[in-house]
């Protein structure tokens, strides 16, 4: 076997690990911003419900002195209308009266609802806030955890950078610019496994002539199609790759 073949094989695993560490190191932070920024929401709807509380609590007091206007208009009405000498005077007085007791039953009305509207954003609220002490306490956690997780995944993505620098030393230079080559051009994946057959990354039937050429694994040889480094596994070793390149099996022409 060739001896730059193991070696771009373990290559390739690093740089898919060192991938793998970098997503993570980038997703982990947004995670983080997407949770903070749910718990901030809840707490604006918390302050919007305790808002609309202190609200309902001031108009229920000023309703409750428009009723103490009302009222004093009827006793000052009731003592002006002992006084009344004509039936006409009796009654102008009565209307008043009963214009503003009419006017106390439906400020009254309007006292109900608003009390039943503050017993139901108080029990909201209360419900609200036990809520966010739990979801609070939740957030720190898993904040406190994913930023020892990105400590973990940085200090590991230099180790494994490092013995990626390492691996690449041991590679021909030839053999590691065509892999770097091949890595930039396809999303990273710079080797694939075939079979007798066929490329198993890009579903490609082989020549005879390179398919024999291949099995001796002497040779660093890469597709005729996708331009990846090949390596040949005998039947029966491994688990065949789905191909990346949809498509049916097609020969290349010689």
């Amino acid at each position: 076997m060739h001896v730059d073949l193991p070696r771009v094989r373990e290559l390739q695993q690093v740089d898919d690990r060192i991938r793998e560490l970098d997503d993570e190191i980038g997703r982990l932070p947004k995670y983080i911003s997407d949770i903070e920024r749910q718990l901030e929401s809840h707490k604006k709807q918390i302050e919007a419900d305790q808002a609309a509380l202190v609200e309902n609590k001031k108009s229920h007091r000023a309703l409750e002195s428009e009723i103490a206007t009302h009222q004093q208009h009827v006793s000052r009405l009731r003592s002006q209308m002992n006084e009344a000498k004509t039936n006409e005077q009796f009654r102008a007085f009565q209307h008043e009266i009963d214009f503003h007791e009419d006017a106390i039953r439906k400020v009254e009305d309007r006292i109900l609802d608003k009390m039943v509207e503050a017993e139901t954003l108080t029990q909201n609220v209360k419900k609200a806030e036990a809520a966010l002490r739990v979801e609070s306490e939740k957030v720190q956690r898993e904040v406190a955890e994913t930023k020892t997780r990105v400590s973990k995944d940085e200090e590991e993505a230099a180790g494994v950078r490092s013995t990626r620098a390492e691996l690449a030393k041991a590679i021909s230079n030839q053999v590691l610019r065509t892999y770097e080559h091949v890595r930039r051009s396809r999303g990273g994946r710079a080797v694939a496994r075939a079979n007798a057959e066929r490329c198993l990354a890009c579903n490609v039937v082989f020549r005879p002539q390179f398919s024999q050429l291949l099995r001796s694994n002497e040779q660093v040889l890469t597709c005729e199609a996708c331009g990846r480094i090949l390596y040949y596994e005998p039947p029966g070793i491994g688990a065949e790759e789905v191909p990346s390149e949809p498509g049916e099996a097609r020969r290349v022409a010689e």
